[in-house]
């Protein structure tokens, strides 16, 4: 239908059309000085999204352009009252070829050199992909996803902010880092676009003070990043608050996790026998992310307990180690529960050291559904809970019940209790059959000089 418009065009202007043709170079077989843009460069450098555009400019700019074919408006651009007459009024046009699922990646890192400020690493021929990021050293031990400028680019647009925007220095080395490297990371971890304001919300947090994420990565202890998130974003991105949700099988809980890890290694060079001196670690330091069940309006949500509202989506992060689990199939009123709770929480740590590590109880959906069956909200749980774990400092000093280990002589007479007032965060999480809370014990380096739990919005 356009071919006999540019015929007439370059009658009319012999000297100032220019035809581009973006997939078959011998069309139109009527315009002899066709200009071959199967490459989809000047498509791509010109914002082309549907064809036939027409673009009108000076040597120096572009003027004005339509799309598609509206007679009015070409003749108008063109100042040819008669373009076109024959033809119909309006045709919508159809969709440039820049505009294939996944195109525009490819095209940007083919035509924008300046979009990606990392260096580029050219790979041998015989050289395996996933092998040379492990030789390299930017795995974590599992194999990574090689981070190609397509998927870099891919991973980018997952967020408004420049890749050059510096989100803060990653410890232990202080390296400054870009979006850029961020997404380089998640790319790594395997994360999806969709993941990526998670991600960042993540590093945001973890370079909050209050984490001391660098004292979490010298540690001899076994703790890493424990992330918890809430919200909208849930549901958007498929995050794991159900079956399993601390485990295996969800892509998003795996990989947000990852990516948090491997940019604290690569950027910040935080690796196990450099800075990295747990004596044990635990499997929680490969990935620990998971979602809140917000399935119950009337039980209150870890945000909302940190001063967020519930249509927020925010990520939670908490100095952590492995989960330790909490066996209650009998209880059915809520004092049986919570003591039966508060007992399996003296233990962390060790059962005669109070005020060190901060906890989060994870409580299972049936067993919060005995404390909302009995008019329980969290409150309830929290304060019924602080009651539960006082203890008597006689019982708890060094050389008591014939353990060496425990708390100072001064607190001999002390009642203590075994968490500091800010030291018990409560969340739920899990399957809906299974009386199987559990415990995420923390740092012993917890509290005001050492890590506390930080959130951040998404």
């Amino acid at each position: 239908m356009i071919e006999p418009v540019l015929t007439e065009l370059l009658a009319h202007y012999p000297e100032n059309v220019s035809v581009y043709v973006q997939d078959d170079p011998s069309f139109p077989k009527s315009v002899e000085n066709k200009i071959d843009d199967t490459s989809l460069e000047f498509s791509y450098k010109n914002n082309i999204e549907i064809v036939p555009t027409l673009i009108c400019s000076t040597q120096s700019k572009e003027t004005d352009r339509t799309f598609g074919w509206d007679k009015a408006e070409w003749q108008k651009l063109t100042k040819l009252s008669s373009l076109g007459k024959d033809l119909d009024d309006f045709k919508p046009g159809c969709g440039s070829k820049t505009q294939e699922p996944g195109m525009e990646e490819r095209l940007a890192a083919r035509f924008d050199k300046e979009l990606l400020l990392s260096r580029s690493i050219q790979l041998a021929d015989l050289e395996d992909e996933i092998e040379s990021c492990y030789e390299r050293g930017w795995s974590d031990g599992l194999p990574v996803v090689p981070p190609t400028t397509v998927r870099v680019i891919r991973m980018l647009r997952g967020t408004n902010r420049s890749p050059s925007e510096i989100i803060g220095n990653i410890p232990p080395d202080n390296v400054p880092c870009s979006i850029e490297k961020v997404a380089i990371n998640a790319v790594l971890a395997g994360c999806k676009p969709d993941y990526f304001p998670v991600v960042l919300a993540s590093v945001e947090a973890a370079l909050k003070d209050r984490f001391c994420m660098h004292g979490l990565l010298c540690t001899t202890y076994f703790s890493g990043p424990v992330m918890i998130v809430n919200g909208p974003v849930i549901q958007q991105i498929g995050l794991n608050n159900g079956i399993n949700a601390l485990g295996q099988g969800t892509r998003a809980n795996a990989t947000i996790g990852r990516a948090l890890q491997l940019l604290i290694r690569n950027v910040g060079g935080g690796k196990p026998g450099g800075i990295d001196r747990a004596v044990m670690g635990n499997p929680g330091k490969y990935t620990f992310c998971f979602a809140e069940d917000e399935s119950d309006e009337n039980w209150s949500t870890l945000a909302q307990d940190q001063g967020f509202e519930r249509r927020d989506s925010v990520i939670s992060l908490f100095a952590g180690e492995g989960l330790q689990p909490i066996v209650d199939q009998k209880s059915r009123e809520p004092g049986s529960l919570v003591r039966s709770m508060a007992a399996s929480l003296k233990s962390v740590v060790n059962t005669k050291l109070y005020g060190g590590a901060d906890a989060i109880l994870v409580v299972c959906p049936e067993h919060r559904r005995v404390f909302r069956n009995a008019g329980w909200k969290k409150e309830d749980l929290k304060i019924a809970l602080y009651d539960n774990l006082m203890a008597s400092g006689a019982d708890l000093i060094v050389g008591a019940k014939g353990i060496a280990e425990g708390m100072p002589k001064k607190f001999e007479n002390k009642i203590i209790n075994k968490f500091r007032d800010d030291g018990l965060h409560i969340t739920s999480t899990g399957s809906k059959a299974g009386m199987f809370s559990a415990i995420i014990s923390g740092w012993v380096a917890s509290g005001e000089k050492g890590s506390q739990l930080v959130s951040q919005r998404i």
